[in-house]
């Protein structure tokens, strides 16, 4: 298995496709038009999972903001979760993150009790819960992993005004 940064426009549509047809987005009734949307803007990065012939699974992370380092979206085809692709995308992701921030953050919807099974098995915390927040009925739970708190934290990506 690969991961690599993608902006190639097939491989996004072929990301919200994936999205769209899979929960949670299922449930959150998010369609392809709302899916391509979440991984077509400019401010993310997106990480294809793929072998040598098809898309695995992907993730999408904001690197800016308040929140830099929030996994917005890791999703696995359906038929490939439980075979260690999620683990794999969200450790990539850590990686990624934790050279630029002490804390990675995330949501994982409320009905999602397998995903949310492997985020606090691999160290995640709930630090918040948004009631209702994208569909009436269901919350999004958020999560939080820490090395550290922002005070102090310094990587060569890091201005030395932060610290």
């Amino acid at each position: 298995m690969n991961i690599e940064q993608t902006t190639d426009e097939k491989i996004l549509r072929a990301c919200a496709k994936l999205m769209s047809k899979s929960e949670p987005w299922l449930t959150l009734k998010r369609n392809f038009k709302n899916c391509l949307e979440a991984v077509q803007v400019d401010n993310k990065e997106i990480y294809v999972a793929s072998d040598s012939s098809s898309l695995l699974g992907f993730a999408v992370l904001q690197m800016t903001g308040t929140f830099k380092g929030y996994i917005q979206t890791i999703c696995v085809s359906p038929h490939l979760r439980g075979k260690g692709i999620g683990t794999s995308l969200l450790t990539f992701c850590e990686d990624i993150i934790f050279q630029v921030s002490p804390n990675v953050f995330m949501c994982v919807s409320s009905f999602y009790t397998k995903a949310a099974k492997l985020y606090y098995k691999t160290g995640y915390e709930k630090i918040g819960e948004l009631k209702s927040f994208i569909v009436h009925g269901h919350s999004e739970i958020l999560l939080r992993k820490t090395i550290g708190p922002l005070s102090g934290f310094r990587s060569d990506k890091t201005p030395a005004y932060n610290n």
